[in-house]
């Protein structure tokens, strides 16, 4: 009989095993950990070429001194700059990028930070903002590489957070209004008289949810007299019944890029046209550009002691009224913009009418030349491309309520696409 051949155990693989039970001590180097030519080391230098003098003098805690240190307001801004560029709006998307990854941990460089901060910061830096922008444009204006000769201008609608379905009438805010009252007054004297801490504070929140929803209502009804007005027609007659959004009564409903219609704000950016940068920012709740026009030259004005020698409008923002209005503010500014056909016939848009003023019939000559056409396509090049940089980083819509903090996010992203323009140029 055949012997069998002997069995040979298989022995079992050796692997290295999970264990997330073991205490580990992890050393890092955050500065070996980000490459020399990494983005977020152009956003610090950047922000550390900015004068925050203003920032650091408001600073209470002082050397020396009583109370706790602040986090430095360049940690703060950098991050919400590198959040920019990577399409990050949200404060509590921060937080946590702060915690878990590389780029931000190594702006922070081990300080703390949570999005309460970040918000805040954000909020409460509209003036900041502002001033920064004019800051990123003078340096480059300094260096010869950008100047104020021609500008392009245009706006961009974007959406609220307002939902839309937290638009009410007139006689709905009053009542509610009224409800929201006696809640803040009931909840006032149960704080008064409950003895229990834990339900203090409990009733304290409620108190303060209860208050902002009255002031937010309050703020509703104050605003209705203007949705009124403009809901109003030629004749006299209200085309539909007003409504207010009672989560954000400055947002407006607005006809988007898509046809729709729903809650946004109008965001309006100047951009000159030698070296593609930012040099005005503006935001209302008007579903035109009709009005914008004088605003923007003015606050260029204001900012950089000059207006543009020429101004390549957006159509919505060409009208008779507005050529007038420029031709007597700002009578060095050369206005470049359609000319919108005419409803008769016989008649061609250019052709100077018996009613037009000099300004007017200068315009109409002027954008009937080839040379003033080759010069207004430059408009789509520039107004245009900034339109795309907000949209490239993120500003699908907002994630603020109010005109302040809206445009200080409007503010933010004019000043990252400045940066990423500051890299190219110089």
């Amino acid at each position: 009989m055949k012997e069998k051949d002997p069995v040979i155990p298989v022995a079992s693989p050796r692997i290295q095993e999970a264990d997330r039970r073991q205490l580990r001590l992890v050393t890092s180097d955050l500065e070996a950990m980000i490459p020399a030519d990494h983005s977020v080391r152009a956003v610090w230098d950047f922000v550390k070429g900015l004068d925050l003098s203003s920032v650091y003098a408001s600073i209470k805690a002082v050397e020396g001194g009583p109370g706790r240190a602040p986090i430095d307001p360049k940690i703060l801004l950098s991050v919400w700059l590198q959040g920019t560029l990577d399409g990050v709006g949200s404060a509590r998307e921060l937080e946590r990028l702060c915690r878990y990854h590389v780029v931000y941990q190594w702006i922070c460089g081990g300080v703390s930070v949570n999005y309460h901060t970040l918000s805040d910061f954000r909020s409460l830096s509209e003036d900041l903002l502002d001033e920064l922008l004019t800051q990123s444009v003078a340096v480059l204006i300094s260096e010869g590489v950008v100047d104020l000769k021609r500008v392009s201008q245009d706006g961009m609608h974007v959406r609220a957070f307002a939902g839309s379905k937290s638009f009410r009438r007139r006689r709905t805010l009053e009542e509610y209004h009224r409800l929201a009252r006696q809640q803040v007054t009931r909840l006032r004297k149960e704080l008064d008289t409950d003895p229990a801490a834990s339900k203090r504070r409990q009733d304290a929140a409620q108190e303060r949810a209860s208050r902002d929803r009255a002031q937010r209502v309050a703020k509703a009804l104050k605003q209705m007299p203007e949705v009124e007005k403009r809901k109003k027609s030629n004749n006299g007659k209200k085309k539909t019944e007003a409504r207010v959004s009672t989560t954000d009564p400055d947002a407006r409903v607005m006809k988007m890029a898509d046809g729709g219609f729903r809650p946004a704000f109008n965001i309006h950016m100047a951009t000159a046209t030698k070296g593609t940068v930012i040099v005005a920012v503006d935001v209302n709740n008007d579903g035109n550009e009709a009005k914008m026009m004088e605003p923007l030259a003015e606050q260029m004005r204001e900012r950089y002691g000059q207006t543009p020698e020429e101004l390549l409008a957006d159509g919505g923002c060409v009208s008779l009224d507005n050529i007038n209005t420029m031709s007597a503010k700002e009578p060095r500014c050369v206005v470049y913009g359609p000319i919108r056909a005419s409803r008769r016939g016989d008649r061609k848009p250019s052709d100077i009418r018996s009613t037009d003023t000099a300004a007017i019939a200068e315009w109409r000559v002027r954008m009937d030349t080839d040379q003033a056409k080759q010069i207004y396509k430059q408009r789509a090049a520039t107004a245009e491309w900034s339109n795309a940089q907000f949209r490239n980083h993120g500003l699908g819509q907002f994630l603020v309520r109010g005109f302040n903090k809206v445009r200080s996010v409007a503010l933010l992203h004019a000043l990252t696409t400045n940066m990423t323009r500051h890299w190219a140029l110089i």
